[in-house]
């Protein structure tokens, strides 16, 4: 199993959600994040004064699948974030141990 980490532009969330569900993906958890790469943030101006806007709103999306899965949801994660502008963000693929369901105490895949 592994688990993907793709933190992407909030206004992607509502694509990159459906692409996931069209290949069979049926549960993930959204996070709201801020940070900062390559794009360094913006200068805004606010009541008159110029301030830096160092770290951008983000969305961060983890769901764990099992590994026959893992390149059809990139593949999905891909398509629907891309922008072909800075600033589209990353995925992160990590080894899963365990997995377990507290309603039923299934492990594993089952659980998933």
């Amino acid at each position: 199993m592994k688990k993907i980490e793709a933190i992407i532009k909030p206004f992607k969330l509502d694509e990159v959600k459906e692409a996931l569900q069209e290949i069979g993906i049926q549960g993930l958890s959204v996070i709201e994040v801020k940070g900062f790469g390559r794009q360094k943030g913006h200068t805004e101006l606010y009541r008159g004064a110029e301030y830096v806007v160092d770290f951008l709103p983000k969305v961060k999306i983890e769901v764990v699948l099992t590994d026959d899965m893992v390149e059809p949801a990139i593949e999905a994660i891909i398509s629907a974030a891309r922008t072909d502008k800075i600033g589209d963000g990353k995925i992160f693929v990590s080894p899963v141990e365990q997995v377990i369901r507290i309603r039923t105490g299934e492990t594993g895949e089952d659980a998933v």
